[in-house]
């Protein structure tokens, strides 16, 4: 029986290009739309679940994982702010493990809506996509490249939404099975995007997943990090994932890192923020404002 390899995605951020002038920007200060999560053999899930169930089962957690809702101490994990600092710093300590523990690997794509519409709003107006087409394309043709050089067919599973939100995810999946990625050859070809045969070779299915699914779960406490540690590389979380090999960068020869690994989109307006002295010291590690806890 074959063992098959399967993507788990969330979303993070507004995926509209433009975003609604009345909603504030987060604490941190960045724009951005990521899509992304973990991926997992399916050999290796039972043993994912119960790290999960272990978890869960330590703390009395009876309802789904949420990174923005543990982060926040809100709603159902309003809880954490009562805790005494020993014992929050030891549920914070066991998420961490949750996560690096076992064997996932990280991976996503990060699109930062300022440097995406300073490249194309004046070029395309509104016929811009929606930032979910081009992190959707670019995460699951790179898991896809990593699924193949394990030998492996590889499963989408993506967390339910709306219908119309669910039925574009499925159509940009269709799509990338029938036509290969939708971007321009001549500035994606650097990549070495595998073609429509490979990517029908490789994708055989396509679900939507609720929340209840721990690999969901999974995959939301790993995207958060991944999406901030492109603005912040000195993020905690971001380095605790990065440190225990659990990003997919770790995974991947370093000259393929590029074109296959986390994909940071658009990203011409941070890199000139790097080259400021502010900038500079984050380059470096320098502790930041979202460096309090490991994680998520």
């Amino acid at each position: 029986m074959v063992d098959a390899m399967s993507l788990y995605l969330d979303d993070s951020g507004t995926r509209n290009p433009d975003r609604n002038p009345a909603d504030p920007l987060p604490s941190h200060g960045n724009d951005w739309f990521g899509l992304g999560g973990v991926l997992v053999r399916d050999s290796q899930r039972p043993a994912i679940e119960e790290l999960h169930q272990s978890f869960c089962r330590t703390w009395g957690i009876s309802y789904p994982l949420h990174s923005s809702e543990i982060r926040a101490k809100a709603d159902c994990f309003k809880w954490l702010g009562k805790l005494p600092r020993s014992s929050l710093t030891s549920f914070y300590e066991g998420l961490t493990q949750l996560v690096t523990s076992g064997p996932l690997v990280a991976i996503a794509c990060v699109v930062d809506r300022p440097g995406y519409n300073a490249r194309y709003r004046e070029k395309y107006g509104r016929e811009r996509w929606m930032l979910c087409k081009t992190a959707f394309g670019v995460v699951v043709e790179r898991a896809a490249k990593y699924a193949r050089r394990h030998n492996c067919p590889l499963r989408v599973y993506v967390e339910r939404s709306d219908r119309g939100t669910d039925n574009r995810m499925r159509r940009y999946y269709e799509e990338l099975r029938t036509n290969g990625q939708p971007f321009d050859p001549r500035s994606s070809g650097r990549y070495l995007p595998l073609g429509p045969q490979e990517l029908r070779e490789t994708l055989y299915e396509f679900r939507t997943k609720e929340k209840s699914s721990r690999l969901i779960q999974l995959a939301d406490l790993c995207l958060w990090p991944m999406c901030i540690g492109g603005y912040d590389s000195s993020n905690r979380s971001y380095l605790a994932m990065k440190n225990a090999g659990t990003l997919i960068d770790c995974r991947l020869p370093l000259e393929a890192a590029h074109r296959e690994g986390i994909k940071y989109s658009c990203w011409e307006l941070q890199e000139k923020k790097l080259q400021s002295p502010v900038g500079s010291n984050r380059a470096l590690g320098q502790p930041s404002t979202t460096t309090s806890q490991a994680m998520p």
